[in-house]
């Protein structure tokens, strides 16, 4: 899909004797209900900003590259905020805020943008990682942070299945019942699984997908769709046919939040 009909705001007014702050952002998720800002619910966003009005005596509204469910995790969440303020340098706020901050978010990079920057509408790619051990390996340390199976499927069958998701598809079998998007057409540039090591012990399987937005949570979906049907050894053809047909009911379990994190956004310099 055409850049040009990705259907983003372009014009992200900086007021005059403001500045465009822009931070990099990572958070355990797991103690949160997700990155957005919500009545009687404990998020990101949230602490952030209670940070920010600590600091700068000013009520700061902060905008992120996107929304994480309750439960996900972020290693490169982007996020931005106007202030009013001169004084502070751009990279003094990550070591500021961490101080005012609960120990679950940290941030680790800080710069000043101009009004040609929003960290939500000129983010060119998401890429998520999604991480899974087998049970005979799984430690008190994977609690939160890593889906926990049986036995892991074949790498191989997995492979077949991720490559049949890039590509620009609707993927509406995917999403969720709750998903409010206009279109649930999306691009997606890189799917793929690999063993890597775990620092605790044993191999952990590895969802790599990267695209220029996703549905309401439809990379859990996927990635337990792939996994229930590999666990089952159906052909890549029935994986296939349940992308194409559109309907979240062909689609198998959604996976927990626990091994899903957001890893980076890459921006047009």
């Amino acid at each position: 899909m055409a850049r040009a009909d990705w259907k983003r705001p372009t014009s992200f007014a900086l007021p005059d004797g403001y500045r465009r702050i822009r931070v990099t952002v990572s958070y355990d998720g797991s103690g949160f209900s997700g990155w957005q800002r919500q009545k009687g619910a404990r998020s990101v966003q949230e602490e952030m900003e209670t940070a920010l009005r600590k600091m700068l005596k000013v009520p700061v509204v902060v905008h992120g590259s996107g929304r994480t469910d309750a439960g996900v995790h972020a290693i490169g969440q982007v996020a931005h905020f106007d202030i009013v303020n001169q004084s502070v340098p751009p990279e003094v706020f990550p070591l500021a805020l961490n101080h005012l901050l609960p120990h679950e978010i940290r941030l680790r990079e800080g710069r000043q943008v101009d009004a040609s920057f929003h960290a939500r509408f000129t983010s060119i790619s998401r890429e998520y990682r999604y991480l899974v051990k087998q049970e005979r390996d799984f430690t008190p340390f994977d609690r939160d942070r890593v889906c926990r199976i049986r036995q892991f499927p074949s790498l191989e069958l997995l492979n077949q299945y991720a490559r049949c998701l890039v590509g620009t598809h609707d993927y509406s079998t995917f999403s969720a019942s709750g998903d409010q998007s206009h279109s649930r057409i999306r691009d997606l540039y890189t799917s793929s699984f690999t063993f890597e090591p775990s620092q605790w012990g044993g191999d952990q399987l590895v969802y790599t997908v990267s695209g220029n937005a996703f549905l309401m949570h439809q990379v859990r979906s996927m990635v337990g769709t792939m996994l229930q049907m590999a666990e089952k050894e159906e052909p890549v053809e029935a994986f296939l046919r349940c992308l194409e047909s559109k309907n979240r009911l062909e689609a198998g379990r959604t996976a927990p939040p626990d091994g899903l994190y957001l890893h980076r956004i890459e921006y047009d310099e």
